[in-house]
């Protein structure tokens, strides 16, 4: 199934719509802080960095705009049109749901002033309602070819399915692991981990880290079965979640080099080995999976028009019951 012109239009215009959202908040805290610069360090997780105004945006929010300008390019012109605004759209409300009720907390009033906070959840209005959108358009505007010549939903190869199913698969167990330690090691942060509450920090328009945590780890292991069976939707969910762990991978890896724990890696306590392990994995994972997802796969061929002989109509196929029809009438016709 591809999408008709008016969809692709319109899905195109929906992520365009996320994507001017988000870049307005990331403009905001640009423009909010003295050193921009400082605010890049803030999203990799140096904590010692010092803001003259406290960001509402995270990592995940660039991640999130490169998500929706590639999604708006994949609309018009990708042969995945259909399942790229589909996952477009999931990501954004299973991202954007929790501000909702987090934006009103008691915590983000004492943060952040009151206009801002409203005018966050009128963003977060907008943007469900653009992703419910999104994932309407992708169903009403599915259609069949018309012919061979239109190009159909491409899904992963062979070897590409098998590899994206192990290290995805991988990274959500991994991402699913360090979330249970989480919550085992600091039991008072639960349930606010998760949902939201005063004794957790995050950004004004951004979900709890324990939410974030369970997209990206159900992203991931949905993704991995999708393309262990070569599903057409197994390459935008994939490449989404792989957007969203390269982001937390590279601001791990940045941490790991700022506060030179690669230097005396063998000094460090075995947990915290494992945590510079897992950032060095989520980007090799992320980087190779990128790869062979955002290869071009095996096409679904669209079903052949049946070529009857007794429909009253019309010659058949040369060489088939017969000589090939004349070129021209017969003399005197």
């Amino acid at each position: 199934m591809i999408l008709t012109r008016g969809a692709r239009i319109t899905g195109a215009v929906l992520c365009a719509l996320l994507a001017v959202i988000v870049a307005g908040w990331l403009v905001r805290d640009f423009r909010a802080v003295e050193e921009p610069a400082d605010l890049v360090r803030y999203w990799a997780g140096h904590y010692d960095v010092r803001l003259s105004a406290v960001p509402a945006t995270s990592a995940n929010d660039v991640a999130l705009l490169v998500v929706y300008l590639v999604a708006a390019f994949a609309a018009l012109r990708s042969t995945v049109a259909a399942t790229a605004l589909v996952a477009t759209g999931v990501v954004t409300l299973a991202m954007r749901l929790p501000g909702l009720w987090n934006i009103g907390e008691s915590a983000m009033s004492a943060r952040f002033a009151d206009d801002l906070r409203t005018r966050a959840l009128i963003c977060a209005f907008a943007a469900l309602a653009a992703g419910i959108a999104l994932v309407i358009t992708a169903g009403a505007g599915r259609r069949p070819p018309r012919d061979f010549s239109e190009r159909t939903p491409n899904r992963p190869g062979r070897g590409a399915g098998v590899t994206a199913f192990l290290l995805l698969g991988a990274s959500g167990v991994v991402v699913i692991a360090w979330d249970i330690r989480q919550v085992v090691r600091f039991p008072d942060i639960f349930p606010d981990w998760y949902v939201g509450g005063d004794r957790l920090f995050q950004g004004l328009i951004d979900p709890p880290p324990g939410w974030g945590d369970a997209v990206i780890a159900l992203l991931c292991l949905f993704a991995a079965v999708s393309a262990l069976f070569r599903a057409v939707h197994a390459r935008p969910f994939g490449l989404i979640a792989v957007g969203l762990l390269l982001t937390g991978g590279v601001a791990g890896v940045s941490r790991a080099v700022h506060y030179k724990m690669l230097d005396h890696f063998g000094d460090l306590p075995a947990e915290d080995q494992l945590t510079v392990v897992t950032w060095f994995f989520e980007v090799v994972v992320a980087v190779v999976v990128l790869i062979v997802l955002a290869r071009r796969g095996s096409a679904d061929a669209p079903d052949r028009p049946h070529q009857g002989h007794g429909q009253g109509y019309g010659y058949p196929p040369p060489g088939v019951f017969g000589p090939p029809p004349p070129s021209q009438p017969p003399p005197g016709w």
